[in-house]
Protein backbone atom coordinates (compact mmCIF):
# COMPACT_ATOMS: atom_id res chain seq x y z
CA UNK A 1 0.00 0.00 0.00
CA UNK A 2 1.23 3.55 -0.85
CA UNK A 3 1.43 6.02 1.74
CA UNK A 4 -1.33 7.73 -0.11
CA UNK A 5 -3.73 4.69 -0.09
CA UNK A 6 -3.15 4.87 3.31
CA UNK A 7 -4.27 7.96 4.00
CA UNK A 8 -7.20 7.40 2.09
CA UNK A 9 -8.36 4.35 4.71
CA UNK A 10 -7.52 7.06 7.65
CA UNK A 11 -9.97 8.90 5.81
CA UNK A 12 -12.03 7.14 5.46
CA UNK A 13 -12.90 6.70 9.43
CA UNK A 14 -13.66 10.07 10.03
CA UNK A 15 -15.72 10.52 7.13
CA UNK A 16 -18.01 7.56 6.34
CA UNK A 17 -17.60 5.88 10.11
CA UNK A 18 -17.69 9.03 12.24
CA UNK A 19 -19.78 11.45 10.22
CA UNK A 20 -22.19 9.13 8.48
CA UNK A 21 -22.43 6.43 10.95
CA UNK A 22 -21.61 3.61 8.80
CA UNK A 23 -20.49 1.17 11.15
CA UNK A 24 -20.29 -1.67 8.16
CA UNK A 25 -17.16 -0.13 6.90
CA UNK A 26 -15.55 -0.74 10.03
CA UNK A 27 -15.66 -4.42 8.82
CA UNK A 28 -14.28 -3.45 6.05
CA UNK A 29 -11.09 -1.68 6.78
CA UNK A 30 -10.59 -2.56 10.31
CA UNK A 31 -8.08 -5.92 10.71
CA UNK A 32 -9.66 -8.92 12.93
CA UNK A 33 -6.81 -8.32 15.20
CA UNK A 34 -7.00 -4.28 15.37
CA UNK A 35 -5.78 -3.42 18.40
CA UNK A 36 -6.98 0.35 20.00
CA UNK A 37 -4.84 2.40 22.27
CA UNK A 38 -6.71 5.29 24.08
CA UNK A 39 -9.89 4.15 24.20
CA UNK A 40 -9.97 2.44 27.45
CA UNK A 41 -10.95 -1.22 27.70
CA UNK A 42 -12.34 -2.40 24.60
CA UNK A 43 -13.25 -5.43 22.89
CA UNK A 44 -10.49 -6.25 20.40
CA UNK A 45 -11.03 -6.25 16.70
CA UNK A 46 -13.36 -4.16 14.83
CA UNK A 47 -16.47 -5.03 17.41
CA UNK A 48 -14.60 -3.00 20.06
CA UNK A 49 -14.27 -0.07 17.63
CA UNK A 50 -17.70 -0.25 16.54
CA UNK A 51 -18.75 -0.33 20.01
CA UNK A 52 -17.06 3.08 20.85
CA UNK A 53 -17.93 4.57 17.79
CA UNK A 54 -22.36 3.70 18.64
CA UNK A 55 -21.64 4.93 22.21
CA UNK A 56 -20.76 8.46 21.23
CA UNK A 57 -22.95 8.33 17.59
CA UNK A 58 -25.84 7.77 20.45
CA UNK A 59 -24.57 10.66 22.77
CA UNK A 60 -23.32 13.05 19.88
CA UNK A 61 -25.87 11.82 16.71
CA UNK A 62 -24.95 14.92 14.70
CA UNK A 63 -21.06 14.00 15.24
CA UNK A 64 -18.88 15.76 12.50
CA UNK A 65 -15.47 15.62 12.30
CA UNK A 66 -12.89 17.58 10.41
CA UNK A 67 -9.65 16.78 9.01
CA UNK A 68 -6.92 19.45 10.05
CA UNK A 69 -4.21 17.57 9.23
CA UNK A 70 -2.82 14.28 7.90
CA UNK A 71 1.06 13.18 7.67
CA UNK A 72 1.76 9.60 6.60
CA UNK A 73 5.23 7.92 6.40
CA UNK A 74 5.77 3.92 5.97
CA UNK A 75 2.70 2.05 7.37
CA UNK A 76 1.89 4.79 9.57
CA UNK A 77 -1.07 8.03 9.29
CA UNK A 78 -1.14 10.81 11.78
CA UNK A 79 -4.53 12.35 11.35
CA UNK A 80 -4.77 15.52 13.93
CA UNK A 81 -8.86 16.30 14.09
CA UNK A 82 -11.41 18.96 15.64
CA UNK A 83 -14.96 17.34 15.99
CA UNK A 84 -18.05 19.23 16.69
CA UNK A 85 -21.49 17.68 17.93
CA UNK A 86 -24.50 18.14 20.56
CA UNK A 87 -25.13 16.21 23.70
CA UNK A 88 -28.56 14.90 22.46
CA UNK A 89 -28.05 11.46 24.15
CA UNK A 90 -26.96 9.29 27.28
CA UNK A 91 -22.84 9.05 27.20
CA UNK A 92 -21.70 6.48 29.98
CA UNK A 93 -24.72 7.24 32.17
CA UNK A 94 -24.95 10.98 31.76
CA UNK A 95 -28.05 12.43 30.39
CA UNK A 96 -27.93 14.74 27.85
CA UNK A 97 -27.08 18.50 28.55
CA UNK A 98 -27.75 19.53 25.13
CA UNK A 99 -24.62 21.12 25.03
CA UNK A 100 -22.80 21.70 21.82
CA UNK A 101 -18.71 21.21 22.02
CA UNK A 102 -15.86 21.24 20.17
CA UNK A 103 -13.18 18.57 20.72
CA UNK A 104 -9.86 18.42 19.36
CA UNK A 105 -7.47 15.57 18.83
CA UNK A 106 -4.70 12.88 17.51
CA UNK A 107 -4.87 9.76 15.62
CA UNK A 108 -2.34 7.75 14.73
CA UNK A 109 -3.48 4.94 12.57
CA UNK A 110 -1.15 1.46 11.33
CA UNK A 111 -2.18 0.06 8.09
CA UNK A 112 -1.04 -2.87 7.06
CA UNK A 113 -2.14 -5.10 3.90
CA UNK A 114 -5.08 -2.30 3.69
CA UNK A 115 -6.27 -2.37 7.11
CA UNK A 116 -6.01 -0.68 10.15
CA UNK A 117 -4.51 -3.16 12.84
CA UNK A 118 -3.33 -0.42 15.48
CA UNK A 119 -4.97 2.72 16.93
CA UNK A 120 -3.54 5.16 19.40
CA UNK A 121 -5.72 8.35 19.97
CA UNK A 122 -4.82 11.32 21.97
CA UNK A 123 -8.07 13.18 22.59
CA UNK A 124 -9.06 16.51 25.18
CA UNK A 125 -11.15 14.49 26.93
CA UNK A 126 -11.73 16.87 30.35
CA UNK A 127 -12.15 19.94 27.94
CA UNK A 128 -15.07 17.87 26.59
CA UNK A 129 -16.20 17.08 30.16
CA UNK A 130 -16.04 20.87 30.43
CA UNK A 131 -17.55 22.14 28.21
CA UNK A 132 -20.31 19.34 28.79
CA UNK A 133 -20.45 21.56 32.69
CA UNK A 134 -19.60 18.11 33.80
CA UNK A 135 -16.13 19.32 35.58
CA UNK A 136 -15.97 22.80 36.62
CA UNK A 137 -13.61 24.60 33.81
CA UNK A 138 -9.62 25.02 35.26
Amino acid sequence: MTVEENKAIARRIFEEVWNQGKLDVIDEIFDVNYVSHGFGELPPGPEGFKQFVSIYRTAFPDTHFIIEDQIAEGDKVVTRWIVRATHKGELMGIPPTGKQVVVTGTGIFRISGGKVVEQWVNWDALGMMQQLGLVPPE
